[in-house]
C-alpha cells in the first residue's frame, strides 16, 4: 500500500520522493499517511504550505479517499472499504502463504545454530542460538530461500582433553552409565576447581586432547561414548522446542579436513610463525588469526575455515549464517579475512548473527563454575506452570497437556525472540507466562479468542462492507503490513520484528473485539468474520515464524 501511494505522489510531486519520506501519523485522525514538505522548500523556493497545497490538490488514486494540506503536510486518507475488501479476499485466498515471496529464488542459505557441547547439559545458554537460528531459517524460507540448518556440535577441542583427564582420575564407570550428563558435568567442574590449586592439570588436559587428535584408541572410545549419551539428551529438548536440523556435522567431522586448509595457507604464503605458533596476519587493527598452536594442535579458526570451505563445496550457498554470541565477533572477522586472503570472494557471503546473554540475577550463567540452569528443567517448569494456570481458568479445556506444552514452550520462545538479539535478556519464568503484556501467552490467547468467535459465526468469502470503523481499520492496516514486516525481518535477520508485530496485531484485535459487537450485528457479521479469520491466519503464521504453536482454545 505504501509503495502504491508513493507512486501516486510521485506523479504530482515536483521533486524525487523516497519511501522513508512518507510517514504514518501516530494519530490516525491526521490521516493514514503524511508527506512532510519542509525538506523541499529550499530546492523549490516555495513555502512548505504552498508545496503541500499544490500536491494535495493534484493527488488522485483509487485507494485515496482524500488528500488534505495541513501546515506543510500532505495528509492522505485512504479508501477504507476498497482496501479492506481487497486485502481480506487476498488473505483468505492465500491463507498461510500470505506474506510469502520468492525473493530468495531458492538460493541455499546455511545456518549454523544451537551447537551445544557434548558431555555437558543443554543449558539456558544454548537457547538463544537455537531459537534465533530456527526463526531466521523460517523467515528465509518464507522469503523464497532454501535454508540448511547445521547443528555444529561442540565435540572437539581442549575441553575434551580436560574431561578425559578428569574421568581417568576421578570417574566411576557405573556413575556415568546411571547419570551420564550429570556425572560428566561434575567431573568437568571438579577439573577446573582442582586446576586452580594444581595448574599442571591443564597441561595434562592439553596432552590428552592431543592424543585424541592423534587417534588414541582408548581416548576415542570414551569420546564416542560421551557423544552418544549427549545427543540422546539433546534430542529430547529439540523435540520440545520443535527444532530440527539438516546436518549434525560437528567440529570432529572436520578433523581430517584441516590439514588441507593448513597446506593451502602455506602454499599461498599466508602462514607466518609467531612465538612457535602458526598464524595468518590480518589488517593492522585485527589480531593475527591463530591456525596452529606451538604444540601442533589446531584451533577453532582452523576448523571453522575447513567447515566454511566444505559447506561452500557441498551446498554452494548464497549466504552462510553463523548464529553465535556477541563475544565471537572478532573470531568471525578473522575467519572471513583469512578466507578473503585465500582468494575466496564468497567470504563476503559469510554473516555472523551475534546475540547477547541470558542473565540470571543480572549475572552470566557459567558451566565452569557450576552456575547453570538446565533448559530441559526450565521447559518442564514452564509447561507445569501453564498447566496450573489452565486448570484454574479453563478446567474443562480438552487437550490440556498439549495446550500447556504449547503455551509453556511458546512463552520461553517469545520472551527470547521479542528482544533484539544483540541485547542481553533477564530470565524470569513468571513474567514470561503472563497473559497480559508483551508475552507469548498474550498473543496465543488473542488468537484463541478470535477462534472462539469464529466457532460461533460462519465465515464466508462472500461479504459486503458498508463501513470500516476506526477499530477495524487499525486491524486492517496491521494486516496489510505483514508482508513488509516479514521481508524486513528476513533482510535484517531479526525475528524480534515479527514478535513485536504479533503483539501489535493482538492489541489491535483485542481493542476491536472489546469495542465492537461482532456477533449481534448480523448485517456486518460476514465481513467481520472474514476480518477475524484473517487475523487468525496472520497471527498463526507470525507464531509459526517464531517457532511457536498456536492453540485454537486456551
Amino acid at each position: 500500500m505504501k509503495k502504491d501511494i508513493l507512486q501516486a505522489l510521485q506523479t504530482v510531486s515536483p521533486i524525487q520522493l523516497e519511501e522513508h519520506m512518507l510517514e504514518r501519523p501516530a494519530n490516525s485522525k491526521l490521516g493514514d499517511f503524511a508527506l512532510p514538505c519542509f525538506p523541499f522548500a529550499k530546492v523549490l523556493r516555495k513555502s512548505p504550505v504552498t508545496i503541500a497545497e499544490e500536491i494535495a490538490g493534484s493527488l488522485t488514486h483509487p485507494s485515496i479517499r482524500k488528500a488534505k494540506a495541513v501546515n506543510g503536510y500532505v495528509n492522505i486518507f485512504l479508501n477504507r472499504g476498497e482496501i479492506t475488501d481487497n486485502l481480506l479476499h487476498k488473505i483468505l485466498n492465500q491463507s498461510a502463504a500470505y506474506g510469502s515471496s520468492n525473493e530468495g529464488n531458492s538460493g541455499v542459505v546455511t545456518i549454523d545454530l544451537s551447537s551445544p557441547n557434548i558431555a555437558k547439559p543443554f543449558s539456558m545458554g544454548h537457547l538463544r542460538s537455537t531459537v534465533i537460528g530456527n526463526s531466521i531459517s523460517l523467515l528465509l524460507e518464507k522469503n523464497g530461500y532454501q535454508p540448511v540448518k547445521i547443528n555444529y556440535i561442540g565435540d572437539w577441542g581442549t575441553q575434551f582433553g580436560k574431561l578425559l583427564t578428569a574421568y581417568r582420575k576421578w570417574g566411576i564407570e557405573k556413575d556415568v552409565r546411571q547419570a551420564p550428563i550429570e556425572t560428566l558435568l561434575k567431573l568437568y567442574i571438579r577439573f577446573h576447581e582442582e586446576a586452580e590449586v594444581d595448574p599442571s592439570l591443564n597441561d595434562e588436559g592439553r596432552a590428552a586432547f592431543k592424543a585424541l587428535e592423534d587417534g588414541d584408541v582408548d581416548a576415542l572410545a570414551l569420546w564416542e561414548w560421551f557423544k552418544t549419551e549427549s545427543l540422546k539428551e539433546f534430542q529430547r529438548i529439540y523435540d520440545l522446542l520443535g527444532v530440527t536440523f539438516d546436518s549434525y556435522n560437528g567440529e570432529a567431522y572436520y578433523n581430517d579436513k584441516m590439514e588441507p586448509v593448513v597446506q593451502e595457507l602455506e602454499d599461498k604464503g599466508l602462514l607466518v610463525e609467531s612465538e612457535g605458533a602458526m598464524v595468518v596476519e590480518l589488517e593492522e587493527s585485527i589480531p593475527p588469526c591463530l591456525i596452529k598452536k606451538s604444540d601442533g594442535a589446531t584451533l577453532y579458526a582452523t576448523r571453522d575455515l575447513a567447515a566454511a570451505l566444505d559447506r561452500k563445496r557441498t551446498y554452494d550457498f548464497v549466504k552462510s549464517i553463523y548464529v553465535v554470541g556477541n563475544e565471537q565477533s572478532l573470531h568471525f572477522t578473522q575467519v572471513k579475512q583469512v578466507l578473503g586472503k585465500m582468494g575466496h570472494d564468497w567470504a563476503n557471503d559469510i554473516v555472523h548473527v551475534p546475540f547477547g546473554l541470558i542473565l540470571q540475577g543480572g549475572k552470566k550463567m557459567s558451566t565452569r563454575k557450576g552456575k547453570i540452569v538446565l533448559l530441559e528443567e526450565v521447559l518442564k517448569d514452564a509447561i507445569e506452570l501453564a498447566q496450573k494456570n489452565i486448570k484454574e481458568k479453563n478446567p474443562t479445556l480438552a487437550n490440556q497437556s498439549e495446550v500447556a506444552e504449547a503455551v509453556g514452550v511458546g512463552a520461553i520462545l517469545f520472551s527470547d525472540l521479542k528482544q533484539h538479539r544483540k541485547h542481553d535478556i533477564e530470565f524470569n519464568l513468571e513474567t514470561m507466562l503472563q497473559v497480559e503484556g508483551e508475552t507469548g501467552p498474550y498473543v496465543q490467547y488473542a488468537n484463541a479468542r478470535a477462534h472462539s468467535i469464529l466457532r460461533k459465526a460462519q465465515v464466508s468469502k462472500t461479504f459486503a462492507i458498508n463501513e470500516v470503523n476506526d477499530y477495524e481499520w487499525e486491524t486492517v492496516k496491521l494486516l496489510e503490513q505483514f508482508p513488509q514486516t516479514v521481508k524486513r525481518a528476513a533482510d535484517e535477520l531479526d525475528p524480534s520484528l515479527i514478535a513485536k508485530y504479533a503483539v501489535d496485531l493482538s492489541q489491535a484485535f483485542n481493542s476491536f473485539y472489546g469495542n465492537v459487537q461482532v456477533l449481534t450485528d448480523h448485517a456486518s457479521l460476514p465481513y467481520r468474520s472474514a476480518l477475524i479469520e484473517s487475523v487468525t491466519i496472520v497471527l498463526t503464521e507470525s507464531m509459526r515464524l517464531l517457532g511457536m504453536k498456536a492453540p485454537q482454545e486456551m
